[in-house]
């Protein structure tokens, strides 16, 4: 099949190489987004000049040359890996069999642009991706296939997407060919009454409040970890909070309860956080009890809520 390949990022370049080096199809042109000024040329677009391949960079998809130009490369399939612009339905019906798009949830669940965040923050047990049939809805469309993957009770957001989920996805792309080789692509319809719709996970959501059940709180430190990170603060300073792990204990929530070389035991409801690595505002992340020794920080302090 004759295919372009849409994406951003290293997991639009890995699907990329991953159909290059295969070789089963031909990838006849690679669209990504528009150079930003002072930012690194991206890693899709790199790799595709390397591979001498016709580059894209379209402001919109809108623009009758635009759609021209698309439609002169005569594809059969647009593979839309890791795409964050939005594509109208003249665009995405120009390839003979339209286009296929990734999304890091089960879909209907976790449309939205946090998909890897949200699912450990809500304390599921399970995640996966999938790859559907875009329409001008927010992550809407039939699904093609979809792979299912445990969260473990100790999993952030690297080992969810980066060991679990993006090897998987990566791979999976030659399946998503296959099926449209085949004649008659499979059409998983979603149910609606289970769609969840979530907005970008940012430093606004991502506030520590000790004085909620330890659970809670430690699925936000990981389901935040390392973007865009969890944080509190001490004496006014913010505070990023990253590796931890749950310890028994109690005590009045919000307190400072023990320092070791392990960590900083924070109470909270039936439980304690032991914090493990941090990053002061404007500094590097660091091990906590370093930070706890040059901050002043003793046993009975809080941390602010």
């Amino acid at each position: 099949m004759r295919l372009i390949v849409m994406g951003q990022q290293a997991f639009g370049k890995d699907v990329l190489a991953k159909l290059i080096d295969t070789g089963a199809d031909e990838v006849v042109a690679v669209y990504c987004e528009p150079d930003r000024d002072g930012k690194p040329i991206d890693p899709i677009k790199a790799y595709a000049l390397e591979q001498s391949l016709s580059v894209c960079q379209p402001a919109n998809f809108e623009d009758p040359e635009t759609l021209e130009t698309l439609a002169s490369h005569d594809a059969d399939l647009m593979v839309m890996a890791f795409v964050n612009i939005f594509v109208p339905e003249a665009a995405r019906d120009t390839p003979k069999h339209g286009s296929i798009c990734f999304h890091p949830s089960l879909l209907p669940l976790h449309r939205g642009p946090s998909a890897v965040n949200w699912p450990i923050i809500m304390g599921s047990s399970k995640s996966g991706f999938s790859w559907f049939y875009p329409s001008d809805g927010l992550d809407e469309g039939d699904s093609l296939l979809q792979w299912e993957c445990e969260i473990g009770p100790d999993d952030t957001v690297i080992d969810l997407y980066f060991k679990k989920i993006y090897p998987v996805a990566v791979d999976s792309v030659l399946e998503v060919c296959d099926l449209f080789r085949a004649g008659n692509p499979p059409h998983i319809v979603p149910d609606e009454s289970e769609a969840t719709y979530e907005r970008r996970c940012t430093t606004r959501h991502s506030e520590i409040n000790w004085h909620r059940p330890v659970g809670q709180v430690y699925d936000l430190i990981r389901g935040t970890n390392p973007a865009p990170g969890a944080w509190t603060t001490f004496k006014g300073m913010k505070l990023g909070v990253f590796d931890s792990s749950v310890v028994p204990g109690d005590g009045i929530s919000g307190r400072i309860r023990a320092i070791s070389e392990h960590g900083i035991e924070v109470q909270c409801v039936g439980g304690r956080i032991c914090v493990k690595r941090v990053r002061q505002e404007g500094g590097d992340k660091a091990p906590a009890t370093d930070w706890a020794a040059n901050a002043g920080l003793e046993v009975g302090d809080e941390f602010a809520t």
